[in-house]
């Protein structure tokens, strides 16, 4: 029997070609080793799961590579890459920032500069978590990174760049990695999904995708846990139920009473989301992000800011449409004072109650002007 490997760990990208959703970046960093204009050291910003260390390490190999593909891609064969893959390679060094912080771990690493590489041309250093270098550790890393020997390149990465100090920023490649979109993860765990046998339905996906919240290394892991619950049949109702989610119907059937300004059936809505076990400032803050799609799907020129599938984004501008602009302004209005007022409230359910009540109550001609100071 094969040992089991995380698809998180299985479908890590190993060529440029592989990333997800970077791929102007990866262009970029590819014509650089194909054109052999490497800087000395760089710095990859951008959230967890978005490829940063992921690309440091293939752009490691890949400027060691002896016979590179006309792509501008490692070849996977030559004695560099085969070192690389097999976790040997004396060129690359990784160190962890977030646990190896102090002076004495970057005087190590300096020293180790020093060293010529055994084969190829360069020894790659990347830092991972750089920002949480302490003050001092920064100071003795500056000399060494501005002045490196010829054979040395420095691939920084981090998630808080606004921590890094300017004079580290000054000396360096800044490539900024983007969030990866809702159909750019869908797309690659229906790639997942068929190589591993498991049936998935796009919607069921999409609600992995979401909750992953731009990282593609939890949607991996998502999809692992809803997979398993779902014995290998992913669908949008298992993966609404593997995940906690609530599902949008509670929030169109809500959307309909606020259209009709039915008062005791958006109550009755909320009454079955708390049996159901959830929490109601999540509740709301879901009733806030749907009022906020709803809003950017109603204009053509916003719809890009929705994301989900095509089929989403029609379905959501045909509902919106039904609503006239004002509503969704002043119902986030309401939605935000409601989540800035949860934590002091002392009795949450009645401050919940009452949001939908006037929610309800601002497609009412006879009560705008009460609403109103919900503004």
């Amino acid at each position: 029997m094969s040992e089991y490997i995380v698809s998180a760990r299985k479908y890590r990208p190993s060529t440029f070609a592989s990333v997800v959703g970077q791929a102007a970046l990866t262009n970029t960093l590819r014509n650089a080793v194909a054109s052999d204009r490497l800087a000395h050291a760089y710095l990859f910003c951008g959230s967890r799961g978005v490829g940063k260390t992921s690309c440091a390490r293939i752009f490691a190999k890949t400027i060691n590579c002896a016979h590179r593909t006309a792509e501008g891609e490692a070849c996977n064969e030559c004695d560099s890459c085969r070192s690389f893959n097999e976790g040997r390679s004396m060129n690359i060094i990784e160190l962890d920032a977030a646990s190896h912080n102090g002076v004495e771990d970057i005087k190590n690493l300096c020293e180790q500069v020093q060293v010529a590489p055994t084969d190829g041309r360069y020894r790659v250093f990347i830092v991972d978590e750089v920002h949480m270098l302490s003050a001092a550790a920064f100071n003795a890393f500056l000399k060494t990174l501005e002045e490196p020997p010829s054979h040395a390149i420095f691939v920084l990465a981090t998630t808080e760049k606004h921590k890094i100090i300017p004079t580290i920023l000054s000396r360096c490649q800044i490539y900024d990695f983007n969030r990866i979109t809702i159909s750019d993860m869908v797309n690659h765990l229906q790639y997942v999904a068929q190589n591993e046998g498991i049936t998935a339905e796009p919607r069921a996906l999409s609600v992995i995708a979401r909750h992953a919240d731009g990282a593609m290394r939890d949607a991996l892991s998502i999809f692992d846990q809803v997979a398993a619950s779902s014995r290998g049949n992913i669908t949008y109702a298992s993966a609404i139920a593997s995940l906690n989610v609530l599902d949008n119907s509670y929030f169109e059937r809500l959307c309909d009473c606020f259209a009709a300004s039915d008062v005791p059936g958006a109550l009755n809505i909320y009454a079955e989301v708390r049996q159901k076990g959830f929490d109601s400032l999540f509740f709301i803050n879901g009733v806030g992000q749907y009022v906020r799609d709803l809003m950017v799907a109603r204009d053509p020129s916003t719809l890009k800011l929705l994301e989900a599938s095509d089929d989403e984004r029609q379905a959501m501008a045909a509902r919106a449409a039904k609503l006239p602009p004002e509503f969704f302004y002043r119902a986030m209005a309401i939605v935000n004072s409601t989540d800035l007022n949860f934590r002091t409230a002392s009795n949450k359910q009645f401050l919940v109650e009452l949001a939908l009540i006037r929610l309800c109550q601002l497609l009412s001609p006879s009560t705008t002007a009460m609403t109103s100071g919900g503004r």
